[in-house]
């Protein structure tokens, strides 16, 4: 089977809103914490500092509150050795703000976000000068759900046909349940999701999304437009299905401390290893190894395995990858 289609290598811009973020303490409540720690989250923006971690270069398109928040969110992200050069600065709106209250195993997020300097962000974003040098324009089903112009910017980046585009479009499906309307996101978000080059989707949040019995063939049969389908199925394995076959690469087994951020994270793994033209098996497994890092911390933002681990990992033998690639037993990663 031949390795499939890919993009020419080259930078990467993502596009949508980065917010400040609140959180307890490990093991503590957000209702009886007397400290909250203050990060920032953002899916694109996720995406933007592991692809930066991983050497590729990278751009994030946004807007922030003319606030402490913002300039807080902007030296984050410019540090991780993302270009942030083209990120507006709205006098007249706020950064938004994301407060994280853990419950059991699982993780509740409040969104403070209304108005927000981001919401405000339309199509004219495309116009931006990082854009006809990029190979890949990353965006997420985040952005259509905060407003009208931001679902524009988003309808519009998609609009032109893909044999026309300077550049690819990757689109992760990323499902916020608590941003849309009631009984809306499914029929547009499966609209978006198959206008683009690559689609990532959840096996979960398809299932929610379209059909609680939805097997990831079935999801290609639901969007087989993009030249690459990505579909996660949480910590089981992840499938990339093209024109010439489908690849399936198994989870690595890792202690999850907290899941958010580890599907932006193996977005940014997947791109890397395409962009750099190592084969599809192994860009998948670059999406794993990145998934892994975010699952093993509380923030969105997790430390890399150094380099020449990673070179470990990406050059097991199959039957070695999921017995030896942790070390260690563990809950599979997502």
């Amino acid at each position: 089977m031949k390795d499939g289609w890919r993009p020419a290598e080259g930078p990467v811009v993502c596009i949508g809103e980065t917010m400040a973020a609140l959180a307890p303490g490990p093991s503590e409540s957000l209702e009886t914490a007397e400290d909250l720690r203050v990060s920032v989250a953002g899916a694109e923006s996720n995406v933007a500092m592991y692809l930066a971690d991983l050497g590729i270069p990278v751009s994030w398109l946004s807007a922030l509150g003319d606030d402490a928040l913002g300039r807080r969110v902007r030296a984050a992200v410019g540090a991780a050795g993302v270009d942030v050069g083209g990120v507006r600065t709205d006098p007249e709106r706020p950064t938004g703000l994301l407060v994280k209250e853990p419950t059991g195993t699982r993780t509740r997020v409040h969104y403070y976000r209304g108005n927000s300097a981001a919401s405000a962000l339309g199509p004219d974003v495309l116009d931006d000068e990082r854009l006809p040098s990029a190979s890949v324009v990353h965006l997420t089903g985040v952005t259509p759900a905060l407003s009208p112009s931001c679902r524009s910017m988003v309808v519009a980046a998609l609009a032109t046909p893909p044999a026309e585009r300077p550049y690819v479009i990757s689109f992760d499906v990323n499902h916020r349940p608590a941003l849309w309307p009631p009984r809306t996101a499914a029929s547009v978000l499966r609209d978006l999701a198959d206008r683009a080059d690559i689609t990532f989707v959840g096996l979960d949040e398809a299932q929610e999304l379209w059909d609680a019995d939805l097997e990831p063939a079935d999801v290609r049969n639901l969007l087989p437009h993009p030249r690459l389908l990505v579909v996660k199925d949480g910590g089981h394995a992840a499938t990339a299905f093209g024109d010439e076959g489908a690849w399936t690469v198994p989870a690595l087994r890792t202690d999850v401390v907290e899941p958010v951020g580890a599907g932006d994270a193996f977005a940014a793994g997947f791109l890397t290893g395409l962009l750099r033209g190592g084969g599809m098996e192994r860009a998948l497994r670059l999406g794993h190894i990145t998934a892994s890092s975010a699952l093993k911390v509380t923030g969105d933002h997790g430390p890399l395995p150094d380099a020449a681990r990673i070179k470990r990992l990406l050059d097991l033998p199959v039957l070695e990858w999921e017995t030896e690639a942790d070390g260690r037993p563990g809950k599979p990663s997502s």
